[in-house]
């Protein structure tokens, strides 16, 4: 059976850094009726250039359904650190989807569920048969690494990859694509604001983990640690296993993708008329 390239995009992440790079000297770029208009601009640069370097064979968008998720049901303080979207960026959540749509690409979403457990999810589902790349700024997504599925964290300029796969990942990370979620159970996520074991840094956890290589394993054997390491695991046990839970992406929520929906086939006409709408005038050079 022929493998087919599916590309899996992280379409807040790309959103968001497309936003961020260009709006920090004040360049919304407005239509003539006053929408700003950079990051959806800024994501084409970046989603054109993916599919341009990796070339897929199929495309698919996945998208964060709103702040509540099961993670913010499970701990209130969930990501709590992060503002409200600045208003220049909201109106570009419905116009980014519209864009994606006009590429023929579909724009996968669910309630109560992150964007990751979408990936994830489908991810899990194609990379039996196929091979599957996640495009993305968020090295959460470094657990779902296997030998079917990639992760290409976008790195600073226009681009730029780091990419991870089965064969080179030890190399890099010291550690398996298993062990991600518990290295982040051990010493939190300031990003998205669970705090793991106080006192555990990384490199104290990288070295447990190469050590005991699991969370369960190390807590079987809490005896063999220093009085004052117990002590750490001893306080904060059940954030320990909470920020496990926090940390995992789920691979089996309810969403699915028909790949011939997926297939990644060009309507000019179509994309043409969504630019015009955004006044957007240099499509060749966008679709490079």
């Amino acid at each position: 059976m022929n493998r087919n390239q599916i590309l899996l995009v992280d379409g807040m992440a790309l959103l968001f850094r497309g936003f961020y790079a260009t709006s920090f000297r004040g360049n919304y770029m407005l239509t003539s009726t006053g929408v700003p208009t950079n990051g959806v601009y800024q994501f084409m640069r970046y989603f054109m250039d993916a599919v341009n370097t990796f070339k897929p064979s199929h495309v698919i968008c996945c998208w964060d359904m709103g702040s509540k998720t099961f993670q913010t049901e499970l701990y209130d303080n969930y990501k709590a650190n992060r503002g409200a979207p600045p208003e220049e960026l909201i109106p570009q959540f419905d116009l980014v989807k519209e864009v994606v749509e006009a590429f023929n690409v579909p724009n996968i979403g669910l309630e109560n569920y992150e964007a990751d457990d979408c990936i994830g999810t489908l991810a899990a589902a194609y990379s039996q048969d196929h091979d599957v790349t996640i495009l993305t700024g968020d090295h959460d997504m470094l657990q779902l690494v296997n030998e079917g599925t990639r992760v290409a964290i976008m790195k600073k300029g226009m681009g730029n990859y780091d990419l991870f796969d089965a064969h080179n990942f030890l190399d890099k990370q010291g550690l398996s694509p298993q062990q991600i979620v518990d290295m982040k159970a051990l010493t939190g996520d300031s990003a998205d604001n669970y705090p793991g074991v106080k006192g555990i840094g990384d490199k104290t956890a990288r070295k447990l983990l190469q050590q005991y290589k699991t969370v369960d394993t190390l807590l079987e054997k809490t005896t063999e640690l220093t009085p004052a390491m117990q002590k750490k695991f001893e306080a904060d046990l059940d954030m320990l296993h909470l920020s496990r839970e926090l940390a995992q992406i789920k691979c089996d929520v309810p969403v699915t993708c028909e790949l011939d929906d997926a297939l990644w086939e060009i309507d000019r006409d179509k994309i043409e008329s969504v630019f015009e709408k955004l006044e957007f005038r240099n499509l060749d050079k966008l679709l490079g």
